[in-house]
């Protein structure tokens, strides 16, 4: 995101008919707003050109959004109007295998204050870079059985999260080749690993109804696109105006008001 003019990520999104999308570090400092005819870009970044996670918008979606909150340069919330419940959507990048443990304790404790923002019967998706690997083998309703590779110690407390806060790993349930699996290539092409994954609410599972990866899709980056097509039902906010009462017993008791209408209306 940083390499401004290589990538045209809407000209992607038009073209492989996506409309919101996810994007780990995006690296740019601070947090805000950038709206353009056709798309509007939410993001949250540091106090430097590193990390950074953001939302792109097409122009129906950002219609339904009625807010965001930039928790750090690792999280990021939004909440999009829905029917007849809200949609919550948080994008994560998760700290790499070199971060310390204190940098995997802090990335959890904003996901949670993330989390913590949404009504209990919303349904939530999170999503992004985890950098964790939950592996291909089946965990009770969680990890589904079409995973890629073997699970690591970042996935087993990935994999502990969920369970705790009854969400799945969404991309893990649909059967797909390998090449729809893995999501992130090591330098020199030398290994494929799935280290990207969409979490869903367990109780709304059913509104995921496909999730595979994209190589076509140019994202000039090592990891390829990984789509997941829900089915939900966004409200467009509606710009209302304030309904404003006038409070007549005040010409009765206030003299000078009174006054002052009557002067007003002669000059009408």
């Amino acid at each position: 995101m940083l390499q401004k003019g290589k990538l045209d990520i809407k000209r992607e999104m038009d073209r492989l008919k996506i409309n919101r999308m996810g994007i780990s570090e995006v690296r740019w400092k601070g947090a805000g707003v950038i709206n353009s005819d056709s798309h509007k870009l939410i993001y949250s970044g540091g106090n430097d050109h590193e990390r950074g996670v953001g939302f792109i918008l097409d122009r129906q979606t950002s219609l339904s959004l009625k807010g965001y909150w930039a928790v750090s340069d690792r999280v990021i919330f939004i909440k999009l109007d829905g029917k007849p419940l809200d949609l919550d959507i948080i994008q994560i990048y998760a700290p790499t295998s070199t971060s310390t443990e204190e940098d995997i304790y802090a990335f959890y404790l904003d996901l949670e204050k993330a989390k913590k923002q949404r009504k209990f019967q919303d349904p939530v998706i999170i999503m992004g870079d985890f950098n964790a690997k939950v592996g291909e083998q089946r965990m009770d309703d969680v990890v589904g059985p079409h995973g890629l590779g073997q699970k690591n110690e970042r996935g087993e407390r990935l994999v502990e999260w969920a369970q705790r806060n009854e969400v799945i790993v969404g991309n893990n349930w649909f059967e797909q080749p390998p090449r729809r699996k893995w999501t992130w290539k090591s330098p020199g092409d030398g290994s494929r690993n799935q280290i990207d994954f969409i979490l869903i609410s367990k109780s709304f599972r059913n509104a995921l109804l496909i999730s595979k990866t994209l190589p076509s899709a140019d994202c000039y980056s090592d990891h390829v696109l990984l789509m997941g097509k829900i089915r939900v039902k966004l409200r467009k906010q509606k710009k209302t105006k304030p309904n404003i009462r006038l409070n007549l017993d005040l010409l009765t008791s206030d003299t000078d008001l009174c006054q002052k209408y009557n002067e007003s209306k002669k000059q009408i």
